[in-house]
């Protein structure tokens, strides 16, 4: 087995056509179907099912695209580290973030980062919290900004929080409740909701805080970026329970805030999701010390890595 018969795997997996793998990493069709099958007789599995129209992994191809993903990061970590020994930090960050999470500025976090270490290439995703932090479970993001919201984060990952505050009712003017300082649950049973998809962190905390209320609800637009949500309940399209900082922009001006009972109000907490201290690379180490509020993090990282560091120079060459 070959590391480029790894790459192959991935590529195939995601593209979900040879073709397509073959020309984005610049290989003859031929070239790629080959080392595929090659790799396939040698694990004594199929790794796809072929039809004429795309691919799709078997259960064998989806263990291994797992376990393959993981490998490269960890090479991929592994260079960091040899290059971060030498005083230089080279390389690809790959951040993940659900829109507008609110406790940190990630433009201009990933700005600063840009200014301090120019030679490292970021890489950015949007995305759904839940989706996100399985990415970094994978391999295929370093670290994310995400709001997990009482969901347990993947194996292997860890969430670090950042900041918690309170979902609230956003309603149009004119709505029945648009006038009031607060409602009650079993006031919004019949109301039509806009919501978020159901990954995002905001959706999932909604959904369980609904159920847990005994009350059932309508999610009658689903959208996947603040703004639409904002502009739908503009237009008197419905309402919505969002984190308190979205109802603080600017487009949410002529919107209403509502309080829901205190001692019943969910509670939105954001975080960032990374993986193990010893399997976060140098680049995210650098990233998470400046981190608002994670600075202390980022430097126990920091110093357990040159701990590790000073330990196996002092053990000398095996």
């Amino acid at each position: 087995m070959e590391i480029r018969q790894l790459e192959y795997v991935i590529a195939v997996a995601e593209e979900r056509h040879f073709t397509r793998a073959a020309d984005r990493l610049l290989v003859s069709q031929s070239g790629l179907s080959a080392s595929v099958r090659a790799l396939e007789r040698e694990l004594g599995a199929r790794l796809f099912l072929r039809n004429t129209r795309s691919v799709e992994l078997t259960e064998a191809g989806r263990a291994l695209v797992a376990e393959a993903r993981r490998t490269l990061a960890g090479m991929r970590a592994a260079r960091e580290a040899v290059a971060a020994v030498q005083g230089l930090l080279r390389g690809t960050l790959a951040v993940g973030t659900e829109q507008c999470v609110g406790a940190v500025n990630v433009s201009a976090l990933l700005a600063g980062f840009r200014t301090r270490y120019p030679g490292v290439e970021i890489r950015l995703r949007q995305g759904g919290s839940q989706s996100l932090a399985e990415d970094v479970a994978a391999g295929r993001l370093d670290l994310a900004f995400v709001a997990l919201c009482g969901r347990q984060p993947p194996p292997g990952v860890r969430s670090l929080p950042l900041a918690e505050e309170p979902m609230v009712l956003l309603c149009p003017p004119g709505h029945a409740l648009s006038g009031r300082e607060r409602a009650e649950w079993a006031e919004l049973s019949g109301e039509t909701f806009i919501d978020f998809a159901p990954d995002w962190g905001a959706r999932a905390l909604n959904d369980r805080s609904f159920a847990a209320a005994g009350v059932s609800r309508t999610v009658g637009l689903e959208v996947n970026d603040v703004h639409s949500l904002l502009d739908l309940l503009g237009h008197g399209l419905g309402i919505a329970l969002v984190p308190r900082h979205i109802a603080r922009k600017p487009q949410a001006a002529a919107l209403t805030v509502v309080r829901l009972p205190p001692s019943a109000t969910p509670v939105w907490t954001a975080s960032v999701a990374a993986p193990a201290p010893d399997a976060t690379g140098p680049a995210a180490q650098r990233l998470l010390g400046l981190v608002p509020g994670l600075a202390a993090e980022g430097r126990r990282d920091e110093r357990g890595q040159k701990a590790r560091e000073g330990r196996a120079d002092r053990a000398g060459p095996a």
